[in-house]
C-alpha cells in the first residue's frame, strides 16, 4: 500500500435517508485482495485491500440491493477480482471491465455471463497511460454485440478535445462524475455549460452525479457541488446514476463517510420520483435489462 494511501472509512454512520427498495450503488470498486488478485505491474498507485466481502457488507449496511462494480485501474486489464465479485453476488451485481484490443470474443462472452455489462475508457493521465482513440472505437464497436454501454472518465479540461470522439462512439455512454467540473468556477461557467450542452445534444450520453468529496473546494458537507448535481438531475433525470465510489481510490484530502454520502442523495435528487429514477429505474434499465 502506498504510504500516503487513505483507507476507506472504518465505521460509517447509519444513513438517515431510507433508500428506495431495490436501490443500486452504481459506481464502486474492489481492490484485490492480494495476493489472490494481484495488482497490475503498470499501476499508478497501490491501494489497500478492499475485497468483495467488505463491499457487500457495506451494501447491506447502507441499505442497497445491488452494485455495479467498475474495474479499478490498479488492476489494469486483469478483470479477475471484479468478475469474481460479480459471480459471488449473482444477479445482485453487474460489472464494468477494462479491456484491450486483444480481448477475444470468448473472453467477452465469459465476462457477459459473469455479469459484465460495459467497458470503461479512462482519459485521466495521472491514472493510466494514453490509449489511441482508434483502439477505443474498435472495442466500442465489438461490444455492441452484447449491448454493453461505455463508461468514460475524464476531467473538465479534457472535454473540448474529446467531444468529437465521444460523438463517434456507438451505444450508451456514461460519463463518470459529470466530467469532473471545476466547481470553483460556478455552475454558470461556460466549461460546465459545455458539458450540459453535450448531454442536451446527445441523448445516448448519461452521467454519474457522484463523488462530491472529489469535486468540492469548500469541503464537507460539499454544498458547493450541489448546484452542479441539481442542474444535471433536473434536466436529465432519466439519464443519471449514483454510486458511493467505495473504497474511494486516491483520495488525498480526507476519507468520506459512506453513510453521510447516502444522506447527501436527497439534496441531489430532490423529489421521490427523481430519487427512484436515480437509484433504481435508471441503473436497472441500463444494467439489468436482459
Amino acid at each position: 500500500m502506498d504510504p500516503d494511501w487513505l483507507k476507506f472509512h472504518p465505521n460509517p454512520k447509519q444513513p438517515e435517508f431510507v433508500l428506495p427498495a431495490g436501490a443500486v450503488d452504481a459506481h464502486c470498486h474492489v481492490f484485490g485482495p492480494s495476493p489472490r488478485f494481484p495488482f497490475a505491474p503498470e499501476r499508478k498507485y497501490t491501494p489497500c485491500n478492499a475485497g468483495k466481502e467488505k463491499l457487500y457488507e457495506l451494501r447491506d449496511y447502507l441499505g442497497f440491493t445491488r452494485n455495479v462494480i467498475v474495474q479499478a485501474t490498479c488492476h489494469g486489464k486483469d478483470n479477475s477480482a471484479m468478475v469474481d465479485a460479480c459471480r459471488t453476488a449473482g444477479d445482485l451485481a453487474r460489472g464494468i471491465a477494462s479491456v484491450g484490443s486483444d480481448v477475444s470474443r470468448d473472453e467477452l462472452v465469459e465476462m457477459h455471463e459473469a455479469g459484465v455489462r460495459g467497458v470503461r475508457f479512462n482519459f485521466v493521465k495521472r491514472l493510466v497511460d494514453a490509449t489511441p482513440r482508434e483502439v477505443f472505437i474498435e472495442i466500442a464497436e465489438r461490444i455492441q454485440e452484447f449491448n454493453w454501454s461505455i463508461v468514460v472518465y475524464f476531467e473538465a479540461a479534457d472535454l473540448h478535445g474529446l467531444e468529437a470522439f465521444l460523438k463517434q462512439l456507438p451505444g450508451i455512454i456514461v460519463v463518470d462524475h459529470m466530467g469532473r467540473p471545476d466547481v470553483s468556477k460556478g455552475v454558470d461557467h461556460p466549461d460546465f455549460g459545455r458539458f450540459v450542452r453535450l448531454m442536451t445534444e446527445n441523448e445516448n450520453i448519461w452521467t454519474k452525479v457522484t463523488c462530491p468529496e472529489r469535486l468540492t473546494v469548500a469541503g464537507v458537507p460539499y454544498d458547493d457541488v450541489l448546484p452542479f448535481y441539481q442542474t444535471i438531475v433536473d434536466q436529465f433525470e432519466d439519464r443519471v446514476l449514483w454510486g458511493t465510489d467505495w473504497p474511494h481510490p486516491n483520495m488525498k484530502s480526507h476519507m468520506p463517510d459512506d453513510g453521510a454520502l447516502v444522506d447527501y442523495i436527497p439534496k441531489i435528487a430532490r423529489t421521490s420520483g427523481q430519487q427512484r429514477k436515480l437509484l433504481v429505474s435508471n441503473p436497472m434499465r441500463l444494467y439489468w435489462a436482459d
